[in-house]
C-alpha cells in the first residue's frame, strides 16, 4: 500500500502563500524583515515578502532532513549565520515550508529571541507533533508533503558535483 501524501503544486503554493499573507496582514502584524529558513523556506519567504511588501529578506541555512522521514539528531546552522546586528530590534517573521518536528523552527526562533523586538513564525504546513506552534499556518497535516520544488530528484548527483568541482 502506498503511503498517502499531501501534494502541493506550484499553483496551490501561490494560493497558500497569498492566503497566509492575508492572515498575517489581517492580524495587523507588519514585520520589518522576513527570515527564511533555507532551503524550503526560501520559496515561502519570497512569496510572503512580495505579498506583505517586505523587501528586507534574510536567509538562515539549517540542515536537518537527509531524506524522506530521515533527519539528523539535531538541526545544525550552516554558515553564513546571520549577523545579530542586522536583526537587532526588528520585528521578524520566520518563514519555512513546514513545521514538522519543530526543531528547526525552535533553533531559529531561539537564535532570534534575544536580539529582536518580536519574532513570529509562518509556515505553509504544520504537523500535529511539531513542538513549535506557529503563529501563522496555511494548512495542518500529518502526511508527508510533496513540495513542487523537491518532488523530483536533483538533476546533478551530489557526489558527481563534488568530483567535478
Amino acid at each position: 500500500m502506498t503511503e498517502q501524501r499531501e501534494i502541493l503544486t506550484w499553483e496551490l503554493f501561490g494560493t497558500a502563500t497569498r492566503e497566509l499573507a492575508e492572515r498575517i496582514a489581517a492580524e495587523g502584524y507588519r514585520p520589518d524583515l522576513i527570515l527564511s529558513i533555507a532551503r524550503g523556506g526560501l520559496f515561502a519567504a519570497g512569496a510572503l515578502g512580495y505579498a506583505l511588501n517586505v523587501k528586507n529578506l534574510h536567509v538562515m541555512n539549517v540542515e536537518f532532513y537527509t531524506g524522506v522521514n530521515e533527519r539528523l539528531d539535531l538541526p545544525v546552522m550552516l554558515p553564513p549565520v546571520p549577523n545579530v546586528v542586522d536583526l537587532a530590534g526588528a520585528k521578524v517573521l520566520v518563514a519555512d515550508d513546514v513545521a514538522d518536528t519543530g526543531a528547526t523552527l525552535k533553533l531559529v526562533r531561539d537564535f532570534c529571541e534575544d536580539h529582536v523586538a518580536e519574532v513570529r513564525c509562518a509556515v505553509v504546513y504544520e504537523k500535529p507533533h511539531s513542538t513549535v506552534k506557529c503563529d501563522y499556518v496555511w494548512r495542518y497535516t500529518d502526511k508527508w508533503i510533496n513540495f513542487p520544488w523537491s518532488t523530483l530528484p536533483p538533476v546533478v548527483d551530489a557526489q558527481t558535483a563534488v568530483l567535478e568541482a
